[in-house]
């Protein structure tokens, strides 16, 4: 059995974010790029599942530059996974990346179930493994926070709004988009890192996918770095004179009165 997992590349949460001289991206220049920490479940949850079922394989894969994209899926296969692909490309949209994943997983084969993250917290975009789905033509289910297999479907609970939980069932091969609570991911050990330094990963060149240009459908101008937060104002006086302060500032300053 074959088990994909789909992942990304992301800046840390720490990494100061500059804008790029063009305005269409940030610049990469100085940054610090981590696994996307949704992805990390879903590794662990794969990992999981082949340990379940002995004779498994764990595939992960990744879109994107592949002299940075690969340090990403070498954590991966220090946390379990056995093999990995990079897709060699630059300036994907979601739509252009799903795409470029299903074709990769189609031409590999005998996909059971395919993990990702619920989102990348770069974008926020939420859009990815519901896209790759529709290409490769199987179920899908997101926000997934229990995951149990039966051969010939899984079944998932997911969070829906309001704290309930909804469970789907779903036949194989699928698609999950994991979700904080799934697992504790493991850390990778000595050992697998050391392992997955010789690991030789698979590239694959986005221009062989003969996906057509006009597949990328998002392009930025004009990004800019959000406003400097205003100073804090601190208001004085006893509490009525404080209340009829903060009234005003929120009517003439604010301006949200």
């Amino acid at each position: 059995m074959k088990i994909f997992v789909c992942i990304k590349q992301v800046p840390d949460t720490e990494t100061k974010i500059k804008i790029s001289p063009d305005q269409t991206g940030i610049d990469s220049a100085g940054i610090k790029w981590v696994l996307n920490p949704y992805d990390e479940y879903a590794v662990e949850e794969a990992v999981k599942l082949r340990d379940a079922n002995p004779g498994s394989q764990v595939w992960v894969l990744s879109a994107g530059p592949k002299t940075r994209v690969v340090e990403s899926l070498r954590t991966a296969l220090a946390m379990g996974a056995d093999e990995a692909i990079v897709i060699n490309a630059e300036n994907l949209d979601n739509f252009a990346t799903a795409k470029a994943l299903a074709e990769v997983i189609k031409a590999e084969g005998g996909a059971k179930v395919i993990f990702s993250g619920k989102l990348a917290i770069d974008d926020n975009a939420s859009s990815v493994s519901q896209m790759l789905a529709e290409f490769l033509n199987v179920p899908h289910s997101t926000v997934v926070s229990k995951f149990t297999f039966a051969g010939e479907n899984v079944v998932v609970e997911r969070d829906v709004e309001g704290g309930a939980k909804e469970v789907v069932q779903m036949m194989t091969p699928a698609v999950v988009g994991a979700n904080k609570g799934l697992n504790m991911p493991r850390y990778a050990s000595l050992p697998g890192i050391m392992k997955a330094k010789k690991k030789v990963i698979k590239e694959v060149e986005f221009a062989s996918l003969n996906i057509p240009a006009t597949d990328v459908k998002v392009k930025y101008s004009g990004m800019t770095l959000p406003a400097e937060k205003p100073p804090v104002k601190m208001i004085s006086g006893d509490a009525a004179a404080q209340a009829s302060e903060l009234v005003k500032l929120l009517r003439d300053e604010a301006k949200v009165l």
